[in-house]
């Protein structure tokens, strides 16, 4: 999530997300706007890109979601082009979990 608060006039944030295929781009936003309206948020002003699947925006005013498929969120790069932003850590995501330490196997001699 980047805090927009001061950078730009047409959001505080963004949250910026992928899948690896549009079926699962559409799934994370569908499961985003139903957990906003279970927290009792209203739905989304306005959506886009649902129909394609590989960038959906979806604009609650004071934040958007943008949910890529991994190649449109690498092309696109909207974490370089808003650098300036903080990022801000959601909790429970991959970023804010901790990670298992991957051991490499051993050699067997």
């Amino acid at each position: 999530m980047l805090d927009l608060r001061g950078l730009c006039q047409f959001t505080d944030y963004f949250v910026i997300c992928h899948g690896s295929s549009s079926r699962q781009a559409l799934a994370i936003a569908d499961a985003i706007e139903e957990r906003l309206l279970e927290a009792g948020r209203r739905k989304p002003k306005h959506v886009e890109g649902r129909r394609a699947g590989d960038w959906i925006l979806m604009d609650f005013i004071d934040i958007v979601v943008h949910v890529f498929v991994d190649e449109k969120r690498e092309f696109y790069g909207l974490e370089r082009l808003w650098g300036d932003a903080p990022h801000v850590a959601l909790q429970g995501t991959m970023e804010t979990r901790s990670r298992p330490v991957r051991r490499r196997p051993s050699a067997s001699r």
